[in-house]
C-alpha cells in the first residue's frame, strides 16, 4: 500500500497550491479519502474529506471557501486545491485512505505561506 503525495511548496498569501495523493495497493474506490493537516506544535487535525460513495464532501471550518477536494477513481488520486492561501495554513498535509477495517497515510508534504 502506497499514499504519495505531492505538490506542496512555498507560497505568498493569498496565493494557490495543488496538492495530489496517489494510492496504489487497496480499492481507492472503496475507501473515504482525507487530507489532513499538522502545523508544528499542533496536533493533526481534519481538512477535508471525500467518501467514495456519490463523493459527498466536509471541510473544516477554517478551510470552506477556500480549499476543494476531489478524487478520480480512475487514477486512484485524490487532490486538494487550495486558494486565498493564508499563513496559517502553513503544515504539513497528509493524505489519509480509511475504509471499513484498515487505514493509511502518506508520509506528508509541506505547504509553507509566507511573504
Amino acid at each position: 500500500v502506497q499514499l504519495v503525495e505531492s505538490g506542496g511548496g512555498l507560497v505568498q498569501p493569498g496565493g494557490s497550491l495543488s496538492l495530489s495523493c496517489a494510492a496504489s495497493g487497496f480499492t481507492f474506490s472503496s475507501y473515504r479519502m482525507s487530507w489532513y493537516r499538522q502545523a508544528p506544535g499542533k496536533e493533526r487535525e481534519l481538512v477535508a474529506r471525500i467518501y467514495s460513495a456519490g463523493g459527498s464532501t466536509n471541510y473544516a471550518d477554517s478551510v470552506k471557501g477556500r480549499f476543494t477536494i476531489s478524487r478520480d477513481n480512475v487514477k486512484n488520486t485524490v487532490y486538494l486545491q487550495m486558494n486565498s492561501l493564508k499563513p496559517e495554513d502553513t503544515a504539513v498535509y497528509y493524505c489519509n485512505a480509511d475504509g471499513a477495517y484498515k487505514s493509511y497515510w502518506g508520509q506528508g508534504t509541506q505547504v509553507t505561506v509566507s511573504s
